[in-house]
């Protein structure tokens, strides 16, 4: 019995060992991600560099940026360019492409292969889907955003072009198609691969296209879900997400939608939308520790709200109002002020820092020779950094039409049903100025007629009477 008690003394003296040992293995492995971390809190902010530029936030995260949605300008920069693992945000992209399948529904069902569920790793992201069963579009679309489930991907790229390869190579195409540089996909779940990466800047062109989908904005920010059993797929699932910026650990104002992503050799990835007084920021984090991916987006997103502002060009410009410019409009117009040819785009916006006015800004004129619409955009920065752009354009087919009003005035109508009121006066003035100068005409062309014709017949007159007196001389 002795020996009993000393064995399990033993046993779990030996017990508390290995815990010990585990928990400081596990203390030295988290202290090192850490010590990275705040390492990395020291790296060089480039948009920091600008001058007189908002000062942006230190992250710890190895890259970071914060973009404007509707302009893509970016606000903030840190080694955005850094091709990097994007781990499960790569199936924003998955996503996009399975609603852009040319005649897709979100009631189209989606079959589970044996490839499909089995090459997923048994420690990748699933929801127990097994082959032979399927789901909706809709629900594999909550799959994969609220659980992240690989397998769910994989079937996806199955539905949509036909066997995952195919799918990676469309992923690639709409990578390069949208303004990617630095991203290569070999995978529809993000699964670490060597092959398969991308940069900051890339992954928030991508959420840019993403967010603009708003169905798909809308499952991105769904904490919970519920699939429903169906003849095709048995199983009652209701689970939740583990982005704590749905579930509401961190809040954040105006969140449009948010996907994390993590592996070993990634680290925390995130990657976020969200609005507020009109203006819509992206954020993207990649290889931050936990729970600073929130932390440092929530600190981008302050200081990218608190600091910028979206405006309109055409309600500030002056230098370029071709309103006000004689070149482009005729002083003398008989029917008053036209409309100028050229005009600015009154939809063309730029970011501007809250620290400077519009005056502030430089600005100058690209010509375009690609546009017959556009003559020329007119480029805008402040100490260097690029701000956005306004068309110049050009006004085509301003037919236009005129008729009388039944008052003292002359109405112009054009063809989108502006009509412009004219003074019947200026057309009077114009008519007199006519009427005098072709009764001026008229005298002096009547006074030139008589005077030519008096000086002809004075001109024969003068012979006949000498040929008279010669011939009386010869009678004589």
């Amino acid at each position: 019995m002795n020996n009993f008690i000393k064995f399990k003394k033993v046993l779990f003296s030996g017990f508390l060992s290995i815990n010990l040992i585990l928990s400081l293995s596990l203390i030295a492995y988290a202290d090192k991600f850490t010590d990275a971390m705040e390492e990395r809190r020291s790296w060089p902010v480039k948009s920091n560099e600008i001058e007189n530029w908002p000062e942006g936030p230190a992250v710890g995260a190895a890259s970071a940026i914060l973009l404007e949605a509707e302009t893509g300008i970016i606000l903030y920069e840190k080694n955005v360019d850094e091709k990097m693992f994007p781990a499960s945000t790569t199936k924003l992209m998955t996503c996009m492409l399975a609603m852009e399948k040319e005649g897709s529904s979100l009631k189209d069902m989606v079959s589970f292969s044996y490839d499909a569920v089995h090459s997923v790793t048994p420690d990748a992201s699933n929801m127990g889907m097994d082959a032979g069963e399927a789901m909706t579009l809709e629900d594999c679309l909550y799959g994969i955003m609220v659980l992240s489930a690989n397998e769910v991907c994989n079937a996806v790229a199955e539905y949509t072009s036909g066997s995952v390869d195919s799918f990676v190579d469309l992923m690639n195409e709409k990578a390069e198609s949208i303004g990617c540089k630095n991203t290569h996909f070999n995978n529809a779940h993000g699964y670490t691969d060597p092959d398969h990466y991308t940069s900051a800047y890339d992954l928030a062109l991508i959420a840019r296209e993403f967010f603009k989908n708003e169905f798909l904005a809308k499952v991105s920010r769904t904490c919970t879900y519920h699939w429903y059993p169906t003849d095709t797929q048995p199983d009652d699932i209701w689970l939740s997400s583990k982005n704590q910026f749905l579930n509401k650990t961190y809040s954040l104002e105006g969140l449009i939608g948010s996907k994390t992503g993590f592996t070993d050799e990634s680290r925390q990835v995130l990657v976020t939308g969200a609005e507020r007084n009109g203006i819509t920021l992206i954020c993207v984090v990649m290889e931050e520790e936990t729970p600073y991916q929130y932390i440092d987006s929530l600190a981008l997103f302050n200081y990218g709200f608190n600091n910028f502002t979206r405006i309109k060009v055409a309600d500030n410009e002056t230098k370029y109002d071709m309103k006000n410019e004689s070149f482009f409009v005729t002083g003398y117009d008989v029917f008053g002020d036209s409309s100028s040819f050229i005009s600015l785009d009154p939809d063309s916006e730029i970011i501007l820092p809250k620290n400077c006015e519009f005056t502030d800004l430089d600005s100058k004129l690209i010509y375009k020779d690609d546009d017959e619409s556009v003559l020329a955009d007119i480029e805008y920065s402040y100490n260097g950094k690029y701000l956005g752009k306004a068309g110049l354009i050009v006004e085509k087919d301003n037919k236009t039409s005129f008729i009388f009003g039944d008052t003292n005035e002359f109405i112009e109508e054009t063809e989108d049903n502006d009509t412009t009121f004219i003074y019947v006066n200026n057309i009077i003035k114009v008519v007199a100025i006519i009427v005098g100068i072709l009764f001026v005409y008229l005298i002096i062309r009547r006074i030139f007629s008589a005077f030519h014709f008096s000086g002809r017949r004075h001109y024969y007159v003068k012979p006949r009477k000498r040929k008279k007196r010669k011939r009386f001389n010869e009678d004589d």
